[in-house]
């Protein structure tokens, strides 16, 4: 089997991977912080998360993927607060939208969806061993801390210069900048707010709540194990989260916490990051309003290499709406029975074959997207070619969609037919006889003028070998 080659961030190298036992990919993907439907940038990393997850199995191992909900932290307890709920009365229904966009946008189930709610025993015990060796302490706040100068590596995989950190300053939020790489908490004291929305337990250093980045490290390792083969999030997660998950992981159990550390690149609106913050969020619901299909998404996604930033535009989403409307039409086309009668040729045959090989090395190729995608429009160009040919080999056709079925299993842009009511499909009909008596007694004109007309309501006719077939466009 060819090679897999990733780029990690942890060595800035594009490196040959492979699952520690060969067979099984333990990959933690980092979540939704569920206070907010997720919004386009966060859809960007789950979807090159999905693409990486699809291509792993392509390859031929088993995945087995863990994603975080982040169910609580300081954001959702802020909400609640403001709507005077508890934690779960806020994040329920936003995980519910969550896994809907999800399933619209097709990315495949993980196989666990753990929330750190659930996991406070876990985390507990995690802060006590952790504690226990020296690297962690109570401060007078009642919070617990990690002293990233008892960590030596500290910074590692954010190449983050530690000697210009003030030893000692802490920093107890969720969310804070670079320029704050302090001793973060681990599990921080409860306050009166924290109490009234139900975001406090107990725990032997009184009634408190976990730190986001503890959250990661206990269901990471209570699910997967001590070392992950794959850890995989936004870019802007390198720093501090991930650079702490690494601090507390590798402290408390003295291995790697993960040994291949995998980060997508930001969606962009105008040039600038999309964040909720600045009001330039697109969300799946906008989407779907918008009646832009999860083709046309995952085609606009897969087209810009992972690592690097994607600019959302209407006109990108159009060319990709053109591009899987291509793609449909030739997945149609192989599906049709007639296909099969009339049969292709040994040139489709080999088309096939070409298009396989060329997808599979540009994914296994540090999850070249864009290469795979110009692989199969390359195939769709000559497999159109020979089967105009109409050769006669029904073999040929057979494996092109065998191909065709190999690839979009993995790059998943067919999009869904557009339904059309039965009174439609009989008016459809009745024009398309009309255009056909009329093309018969040679009146050209009216025939065209009725192309029009059904082009008007968005049906696109296909004449070929004497007969006339539709599709809503």
């Amino acid at each position: 089997m060819a090679d897999f080659r990733l780029y990690n961030t942890l060595t800035r190298q594009v490196e040959s991977f492979a699952p520690a036992d060969g067979r099984t990919v333990r990959m933690y993907t980092c979540g939704p912080t569920v206070y907010n439907p997720a919004h386009l940038g966060n859809f960007r990393t789950f979807l090159f998360e999905d693409l990486m997850r699809r291509a792993l199995v392509l390859r031929g191992w088993t995945v087995r993927q863990v994603m975080n909900l982040t169910d609580v932290d300081d954001k959702i307890i802020k909400r609640a607060q403001e709507q005077g709920k508890t934690i779960t009365e806020v994040t329920e229904p936003v995980i519910e939208i969550f896994h809907r966009d999800r399933e619209f946008l097709r990315i495949q189930r993980a196989e666990d969806y753990p929330r750190a709610t659930r996991f406070i025993p876990e985390m507990l015990a995690l802060v006590e061993t952790l504690v226990k060796r020296g690297v962690a302490y109570q401060a007078e706040d009642g919070s617990v801390y990690f002293a990233i100068e008892k960590f030596p590596s500290y910074g590692k995989l954010s190449r983050l210069d530690t000697r210009e950190l003030k030893s000692g300053a802490r920093v107890l939020q969720d969310d804070y900048s670079k320029e704050n790489a302090q001793d973060f908490a681990l599990w921080k004291a409860a306050k009166p707010e924290d109490e009234a929305t139900g975001a406090a337990w107990d725990s032997p250093w009184g009634r408190g709540r976990p730190g986001w980045h503890l959250e990661c490290s206990a269901m990471a390792m209570t699910l997967l194990g001590e070392t992950l083969d794959l850890h995989c999030g936004g870019i802007d997660l390198i720093f501090p989260h991930h650079e702490d998950e690494i601090a507390q992981s590798e402290a408390a159990t003295g291995k790697p916490f993960a040994r291949v550390w995998s980060h997508g690149a930001f969606l962009l609106t105008d040039g600038a990051k999309m964040a909720k913050r600045v009001g330039n969020v697109f969300t799946v619901a906008g989407l779907r309003e918008a009646k832009i299909s999860a083709a046309a998404v995952r085609h606009f996604v897969f087209n810009t290499h992972y690592r690097k930033e994607l600019n959302l535009s209407d006109q990108a989403l159009d060319a990709s709406t053109e591009a899987v409307r291509r793609v449909g039409d030739f997945a149609r086309r192989l599906r049709d029975p007639a296909t099969l009668e009339l049969g292709g040729t040994g040139g489709l045959a080999h088309a096939a074959e070409e298009a396989v090989q060329r997808v599979e090395e540009a994914l296994f190729d540090d999850l070249n997207g864009p290469e795979a995608l110009a692989a199969l429009f390359d195939f769709i160009r000559k497999g159109n070619a020979e089967l105009d040919r109409k050769g006669g080999d029904r073999d040929a056709v057979e494996r092109a969609r065998a191909a065709f079925d190999r690839i979009d299993g993995v790059l998943d842009i067919v999009p869904e037919p557009i339904g059309a009511d039965a009174g439609l499909v009989q008016w459809i009909e009745e024009r398309i006889e009309a255009r056909r008596a009329a093309r018969i007694a040679r009146n050209f004109a009216e025939s065209d003028r009725i192309r029009d007309e059904l082009k008007g309501r968005g049906v696109i006719l296909e004449d070929a070998g004497g007969a006339t077939r539709w599709k809503l466009g």
